[in-house]
């Protein structure tokens, strides 16, 4: 039902502190995730160290968690790692979508922890098994509506903490690969579905780029907060 078809401002029906919450899209038809996909600092665009194309992976539905479900270190490693990272959720399907019209196919925004284990991710040159452990990647709290943000023009803001102490801080204007780039990217090679999530990748900061390096153990309390958006908050729990 249209918002026009409101006479009021609408009032929830539970409070957020007596629902459960699930991940966003918790059985997207597929999650595509962007490597690292900022510039350090003020960098400005260079040609000469920008990569010429996004490092892309998948991640699997089952490993997604909602916001305040607990963030899984799996038995067998100490080494999980936070990124925080912007979510775009797909509206409107398409192949080969022009960078022009990428953005009338966006339903909305959230925020992503593309929790990953370090060591399995590096076993070999493929992220997938660090990247898809049961339980680390979150999604939420919610989306917010493509129409409520300004993004691309207006930059949002993005920082992780954990256990309230700021590791990363960045705004989305220092994407390499910006949101119009990578829906056209990526919907030349697979259609993107409405409910389809793109991962736009992650600052400098998280906790194995850190001398010494920084991982995260149970008990370790993790946000990543987006301006516009609201705050993603999982607890560590050894598994």
């Amino acid at each position: 039902m249209p918002e026009e078809a409101f006479d009021g401002p609408l009032a929830p029906d539970h409070a957020l502190d007596a629902v459960q919450l699930l991940p966003v899209i918790p059985k997207p038809d597929k999650i595509v995730m962007a490597a690292v996909n900022y510039r350090a600092g003020d960098a400005a665009p260079d040609a000469g160290t920008d990569p010429a194309y996004p490092v892309l992976f998948l991640r699997l539905p089952a490993s997604q968690i909602a916001h305040e479900a607990p963030l899984i270190q799996p038995r067998g490693s100490d080494k999980l790692d936070y990124e925080g990272e912007l979510a775009v959720i797909i509206g409107t399907g398409g192949r080969h979508i022009p960078r022009e019209d990428a953005m009338s196919h966006v339903a909305g925004y959230s925020i992503y922890n593309d929790g990953s284990v370090r060591d399995w991710q590096k076993h070999s040159h493929q992220f997938t098994p660090g990247k898809n452990f049961v339980g680390t990647g979150a999604f939420g709290p919610w989306m917010i509506r493509a129409s409520d943000l300004s993004l691309p023009d207006v930059p949002a803001t993005l920082v992780t903490r954990v256990n309230g102490i700021e590791k990363q801080r960045t705004d989305t204007s220092r994407m390499i690969f910006d949101i119009p780039y990578l829906i056209s990217y990526i919907s030349t090679f697979t259609p993107l579905e409405p409910g389809d999530v793109i991962v736009t990748g992650t600052c400098t900061g998280f906790g194995s780029t850190r001398k010494p390096p920084e991982f995260l153990v149970p008990g370790d309390v993790v946000e990543v907060e987006i301006e516009g958006i609201g705050v993603l908050s999982n607890t560590v729990r050894a598994e």
